[in-house]
């Protein structure tokens, strides 16, 4: 069941471009490989990690193409499908491929900035259309607007919703779907930092930026948490704390695709309106790395 495969570490791929801004697909290639070797649970494409935003429609079913073709392990699939408006996602619903796709990860409607009944009709429509289940996303420092938790719960009762990607930064509402959603509807943290506390509320893992760079790591923390070992969860947050801060003042996925680069994996090219980090940051960076892989 679909459900029980998201439980654990998804890691929010990046999109490795080359120099001429092409996507680099050996980049990519030895991403998939480093992430699944560590012990993911499940790829998500297309997100903001990914910039979705900048890879035009032909890059991104390319790149859905080639994720299918390399995963060597067929771990599951979380793919990204948004928009601010509803005609338009259902449209691109409507010509996708779903091959290979496990979940649409679909984030709240940005720029219009609509009310709650609005939010819910939206992911309304997306669930009854789509074809396979869909996880709600809520990142309002991104959309400009909060999915309330009594919207969240509304919405945990569709039958084709399975979960949220919750990134409000807000403990009370994530305690609050934690104890009012269905057993069968998963809370999912969206943000590294706050992974462990999410855990200890009720969220059932994360959809990891670090991941791409740190798998490993992000991996033992999450899978510690999932034991109720939360001295062993907390000891390896702490550990992480100084490059999660990091990759917050850099932004995503700007850092994490210089830590990929300090690791070799990937060139640490971004596409505008995104441009490269500052060299007294990037410095700083590559002391954190260092110290998170010697520990």
């Amino acid at each position: 069941m679909i459900r029980q495969k998201l439980i654990g570490t998804g890691v929010a791929l990046v999109t490795p471009f080359d120099e001429q801004l092409r996507v680099d697909w050996k980049g990519l290639e030895k991403l998939l490989r480093l992430t699944v070797k560590a012990g993911v649970s499940y790829f998500v494409a297309n997100g903001t990690t990914g910039e979705a935003a900048t890879t035009t429609a032909d890059e991104k079913r390319e790149i859905l193409h080639f994720i299918r073709a390399c995963d060597i392990k067929k771990i599951p699939l979380v793919y990204g499908i948004s928009g601010n408006n509803t005609a338009e996602v259902l449209k691109e619903l409507a010509n996708t491929d779903f091959r290979g796709i496990d979940v649409i990860l679909t984030v709240s409607p940005y720029y219009n900035r609509p009310s709650q009944e609005g939010i819910y009709r939206h992911y309304k429509a997306i669930a009854d259309a789509s074809p396979v289940p869909i996880m709600l996303y809520n990142v309002p420092s991104r959309t400009g607007s909060n999915i309330e938790a009594r919207t969240t719960l509304r919405l945990s009762k569709h039958k084709n919703i399975v979960g949220i990607k919750e990134v409000s930064g807000d403990l009370i509402q994530c305690i609050t779907i934690a104890q009012g959603k269905p057993h069968d509807f998963f809370l999912i943290s969206g943000d590294d930092i706050l992974t462990v506390p999410m855990m200890a509320v009720g969220a059932i893992g994360v959809i990891s930026v670090l991941a791409n760079g740190l798998p490993e790591k992000v991996c033992q923390m999450v899978n510690a948490a999932l034991m109720n070992d939360y001295t062993k969860a907390r000891a390896q947050q702490w550990e992480l704390l100084r490059l999660n801060e990091l990759m917050a003042q850099g932004g995503n996925p700007t850092t994490i695709k210089h830590i990929l680069h300090l690791l070799k994996v990937c060139h640490p090219y971004v596409r505008l309106p995104l441009t490269t980090l500052s060299a007294r940051l990037i410095e700083k960076i590559h002391i954190a790395v260092k110290g998170a892989i010697s520990r």
